[in-house]
């Protein structure tokens, strides 16, 4: 919980699960709302963000209980990336407090959960239309994204190189990687060869595997375990195209792992963010894997201190 010039941030990142009020992860959450009515000074905002599933869980409930008690009007969202132009999935739920007398510039979506981000820019009378889901509608949305190829880092090696750099690494390991270096200070192979996937990963889990190549205009949400785990951690990126995109050819699609930067990218952090040396490669991951999307966050932000 982060005080601001009377403006709360709620990270409530809780995990939707049977247990939902028991689970002792909402516990601090929870005591934070019962608090609320007693506050001398309680802020004039709040910005809560969560994983999709909490707008029906019991902690929901009780969050719109206690708000609606304190005189607060609330908008919720849920966004991802691709809504934005990044090419990343990451739905997110949000919810935007305010504190009567203030209002929202769109009053008519109070107490609405939206699913489409044009409230954040413009004017509207009406609710987000319903079909902002649909099939064709998403189709469109990844169109307008932009490919994965923008947010690289490191350029790919020749296909030829990429095959036989990929084949002698035998002392490769997925829970041994080697170390990056200082400001990726090695030659370009080098700085790749700890992000690719080994073949015997690929052999046992290939069939699980997201992968995407620099022409995609989407990649699954990274995760906290990325690069310790290769499945449903996040996507991996083809570094060599295959005549035919399918799973029979993964071996020679030589995979890697996104890189930090890469991750942080996708996130749109700023150009001149950088990570603590100490920091290792796997705790970056963890942190990028519990971040926030600065695409997202950024215009709900300005949506909320916004005044009508």
């Amino acid at each position: 919980m982060v005080p601001m010039h009377g403006f709360f941030l709620l990270l409530a990142n809780l995990i939707h699960d049977k247990k939902d009020t028991g689970d002792a992860r909402a516990f601090s959450f929870l005591q934070i709302l019962e608090l609320m009515p007693f506050l001398l000074r309680p802020p004039s905002m709040l910005f809560v963000e969560n994983v999709v599933g909490f707008e029906t869980s019991d902690t929901h409930a009780k969050l719109i209980e206690i708000l609606e008690k304190t005189n607060f009007i609330t908008q919720e969202f849920i966004l991802t990336p691709l809504q934005f132009g990044i090419p990343y999935s990451r739905p997110r739920y949000f919810c935007l407090a305010k504190r009567k007398l203030s209002s929202f510039v769109n009053e008519c979506l109070n107490s609405q959960l939206i699913q489409s981000p044009p409230p954040l820019f413009e004017h509207f009378d009406t609710a987000a239309d319903e079909d902002d889901s649909s099939k064709e509608d998403r189709q469109n949305l990844l169109q307008s994204c932009q490919p994965i190829e923008n947010f690289l880092e490191l350029k790919n090696p020749s296909s030829d190189i990429a095959v036989e750099s990929v084949a002698l690494r035998t002392d490769l390991s997925n829970d041994a990687p080697r170390t990056l270096g200082k400001n990726n200070g090695h030659d370009e192979y080098e700085s790749l060869d700890q992000y690719f996937v080994h073949p015997s990963l690929i052999e046992r889990w290939g069939s699980a595997m997201d992968v995407v190549y620099p022409d995609s205009k989407r990649c699954c949400c990274f995760t906290k375990s990325y690069y310790r785990y290769v499945k449903g951690t996040g996507s991996l990126l083809a570094t060599v195209q295959p005549v035919k995109r399918d799973k029979t050819s993964l071996k020679e699609q030589c995979l890697r792992y996104f890189t930090p930067r890469e991750v942080a990218n996708l996130h749109s952090f700023p150009e001149g963010f950088v990570f603590p040396e100490h920091i290792s490669l796997r705790q970056r991951y963890a942190l990028l894997g519990n971040s926030l999307s600065i695409a997202v966050v950024a215009p709900l932000l300005q949506y909320l201190f916004t005044q009508p």
